[in-house]
């Protein structure tokens, strides 16, 4: 365990809390923009998308690979949420509303794990 996982670790049992502190959901996904004609067009489009997931879901999100590609771009989005049931809706309804945009979404993948896990 790190310094902060001992602490907290400490804190819990202090305090017989024995609940995790909540989850985060990780959403890595690759979008196709197959109308795409330059990287300023594949930028418009990603901000749109990044705000309006951060909006709906309270998600923080960021192009993570694929930036010199003009039709391509990968993105990982993050939510923190108190159950893991709760974490694990909000990245269905993400994945559902990128599946429905204008370009095409790839790939896909999902973590929903406690902070205090071991990474």
């Amino acid at each position: 365990m790190t310094g902060g996982s001992a602490y907290l670790s400490r804190w819990r049992t202090r305090y017989g809390l024995s609940m995790p502190s909540g989850y985060v959901g990780i959403l890595t996904f690759d979008l196709h923009m197959p109308d795409g004609s330059s990287l300023k067009g594949k930028r418009r489009h990603l901000l749109h998308t990044k705000a309006q997931l951060e909006r709906r879901f309270g998600a923080s999100v960021a192009e993570v690979d694929l930036h010199d590609l003009w039709q391509r771009s990968r993105l990982t989005m993050a939510v923190v949420r108190r159950e893991h049931s709760a974490a694990r809706q909000a990245l269905d309804e993400a994945e559902r509303y990128l599946s429905a945009q204008d370009y095409e979404l790839v790939a896909c993948t999902r973590t929903v794990m406690c902070p205090e896990d071991e990474l």
